[in-house]
């Protein structure tokens, strides 16, 4: 395949730009004559460097069309002078605006179009450009011609831009144009309106003075011809007289007379005065308004075109390069020539080249050589018996403990089974915790005045944020999933023993030293059952749990918490109305509260704050307060809380009806005989929930 490298280069800066005319400018290989053979300067587009605007020549009329007919001209001029003249052309006037604004709305909707077509282009080029000149991508021909052709895409988006840059510009035009007509159309409404409205009322007066005038003059001639019942007859001084009546309708008769021909003189001035002066005005204004802006509306529309004509041209140019003006320079290579570069099989043939110096030196036969320490297979390990701890410990979680006493002990008692351990019995259950004689060889390693953590726990901390790595086996329902459960757990639930790990009435700050968990086991593995199993159970929270199971489960944490998993419903019976209640039951028993003593008044009294927004900041910062592994617990309690009333619709537990049921057991029992502090509690609690994407983060 040839090898010559495609002379496009990468778009740098606005001298490639959106170049209508191709000029020498746009590629140093093309020539400096337009498609003709001559410099074009009279069309440079606007768009390049606030060059002047395509010229629109105007076609001849007399090419055009055939004179117009001297009949349609008359019919012209006598609807524009006419008394509904100046109101007609207002109204074309109006509707030229309404067109010059509607294609100036397309303009800046097509520009915005195109720039953000455009400069999605140029980030794609761009992205990609980098990801082709990583190491791990390929190189070669390959790399080279690809760049071009993103080279080429970075130049049509350019053009876009450019386009995109003209037709903002020309919406601009066009606005301050429709503007400026806009404006002048009021002034000449009112002027010619005003005109025309002053002849109108001026003739409507000599209407009414025409008819007073006739009225009495009919009056005058039924008491001439002796009609007894014309006119009034009857004056303040008793009836008059027929002379008298006479006389009277003749002085009003001359009255009127003059009146109505004085009102034919002034509407006669007045409407010689608006055909000769102020109708001329108006129309020629009107009529001149109306072209400009008419003339300048399909001005922008053919530059409209002639620029899309040019885009066109111009990405085309991008696309298959064209030597023009007759030019005996060799054109580029188009955009299909560059992939046609691409040379598969010496690419492949560069890149395994190129690991030549890495071939490793031939290495000598490998033979099998076993270890003298493992000649004879020693006995595997075995967990050991149960003892007075009554525990029980998975093969799982054995094996990520670290070196102990319990392993070495292990491996000097009888092979018993690696799934499960048998359960204590009740006197053993009952026997008072050595851990000495569990842990001895453990202890060994440790300082001696230092507590010794439970097997589990010297293995790993767990973290409610961290997935929990063990497996999770399936369990069958019933009594016999039940059963599997507790065993796998390695508690049984009606064990007597004395907690071992006791959680339930232990100090949060005491459980995050001994756990390394700033939320305690118990308190995720229930917000965890309730948000799998819970949150579209109707009443969560304020319906009880049973207490039998309850107390059970309680168990089952008191003893080691690290082995219950919540994500079984098993676990817990199916009875996530239990779950619930342990989770409360949980906060009730802590020696401090979760919002602690410490802070309760200060609670109390930002509850008292009317304002939603300084209640909720006071509350805020107070929660900031807060030691490590309450703000914690308290974080984790709260959006747990927001998802169950998200659910509100279903299970009918607003954040109102969770403040309610939660509020003694986050901030304990109200102070003294005061009944409003309940009422305040209350307060507190749905204020947070009302407000906890703002107080807390949730990640």
């Amino acid at each position: 395949m040839a090898a010559h490298p495609p002379t496009l280069s990468p778009v740098e800066g606005a001298d490639s730009g959106f170049n209508p005319e191709f000029n020498p400018e746009f590629n140093p290989e093309f020539s400096a004559t337009g498609s003709n053979g001559h410099a074009d300067a009279d069309t440079a587009s606007p768009v390049d460097g606030g060059a002047p605007a395509p010229v629109v020549h105007p076609p001849d009329p007399a090419k055009q069309q055939d004179p117009q007919d001297t009949k349609v001209q008359q019919q012209v001029h006598d609807v524009l002078y006419s008394d509904i003249g100046v109101n007609t052309l207002l109204n074309r006037l109006k509707a030229s605006i309404t067109s010059a604004r509607d294609f100036a709305s397309f303009l800046k909707r097509r520009g915005a179009m195109e720039e953000e077509h455009a400069n999605s282009l140029k980030k794609l080029s761009r992205l990609t450009l980098d990801n082709v000149k990583k190491a791990d991508a390929r190189h070669e021909s390959y790399q080279h011609q690809f760049e071009q052709v993103l080279y080429a895409n970075d130049r049509i988006a350019d053009n876009g831009t450019q386009f995109g840059l003209a037709l903002h510009a020309m919406h601009e035009n066009l606005q301050q144009l429709a503007a400026k007509m806009d404006a002048s159309r009021k002034t000449w409404k009112q002027q010619g309106l005003a005109a025309e409205k002053k002849v109108q009322d001026a003739e409507a007066l000599v209407e009414k003075a025409k008819a007073k005038y006739d009225q009495l003059a009919e009056d005058l001639d039924r008491v001439k011809t002796g009609d007894t019942g014309a006119g009034r007859k009857f004056g303040l001084k008793g009836p008059k007289s027929a002379a008298q009546h006479e006389e009277d309708l003749n002085r009003k008769v001359h009255a009127a007379d003059q009146d109505y021909a004085s009102k034919v003189q002034t509407a006669q001035a007045y409407r010689k005065e608006l055909i000769a002066t102020m109708r001329p005005q108006a129309v020629t204004a009107l009529v001149n308004l109306i072209k400009e802006i008419d003339a300048a509306l399909t001005m922008e529309m053919q530059k409209f075109s002639s620029f899309n004509e040019k885009l066109v041209v111009n990405n085309g140019q991008v696309v298959i390069p064209q030597v023009l003006g007759g030019s005996i320079a060799q054109a580029p290579p188009s955009m299909n020539q560059m992939i046609y570069m691409i040379n598969n099989d010496k690419d492949f043939n560069d890149y395994i080249l190129k690991h030549t110096s890495k071939i490793p030196s031939v290495r000598s036969e490998l033979q099998y050589i076993k270890h003298p320490t493992l000649a004879s297979s020693p006995a595997q390990p075995t967990p050991p018996p149960a003892t007075s701890t009554g525990r029980r410990t998975s093969m799982q979680m054995q094996a990520s403990q670290p070196q102990s006493s319990f392993n070495a002990y292990s491996q000097s008692e009888p092979s018993q089974s690696q799934q499960q351990y048998p359960v204590p019995s009740q006197s053993e259950s009952t026997q008072p915790l050595n851990f000495q004689k569990f842990n001895t060889g453990y202890q060994q390693q440790q300082q001696l005045h230092q507590p010794q953590p439970s097997a589990y726990q010297a293995a790993s901390v767990y973290s409610p944020v961290v997935q929990n790595p063990y497996s999770q086996p399936e369990y069958p329902r019933g009594a016999a999933g039940q059963a599997q459960a507790q065993q796998t757990s390695g508690i049984a639930y009606n064990t007597a023993s004395a907690p071992v790990n006791p959680v339930f009435g232990v100090r949060l700050d005491e459980l995050f030293r001994r756990d390394g968990s700033p939320v305690p086991m118990v308190v995720y593995q229930c917000i965890q059952a309730i948000d799998i199993f819970g949150l579209e159970v109707e009443g969560i929270y304020r319906i009880p749990g049973t207490a039998s199971h309850i107390q059970s489960m309680k168990a089952l944490f008191d003893s080691d918490a690290n082995h219950v998993d919540f994500r079984n419903p098993e676990a817990f019976q199916h009875d996530v109305n239990s779950v619930a209640g342990l989770l409360k039951q949980f906060f009730r028993e802590l020696p401090d509260p979760l919002l602690t003593r410490e802070f309760y008044q200060k609670f109390i009294d930002a509850a008292r704050i009317d304002d939603d927004t300084m209640r909720r900041d006071s509350m805020h910062a107070l929660i900031n307060a807060l030691p490590d592994p309450n703000y914690a617990t308290l974080r984790a309690l709260a959006l747990h809380l927001n998802r169950v009333q998200q659910s509100s619709d279903v299970n009918r537990m607003s954040n109102a009806n969770l403040g309610i049921c939660w509020a003694p057991s986050i901030m304990g029992p109200h102070k003294g005989s005061n009944m409003a502090d309940a009422g305040l509690q209350a307060r507190v609690i749905i204020t947070i929930l009302d407000n906890v994407l703002q107080i807390f983060d949730e990640d």
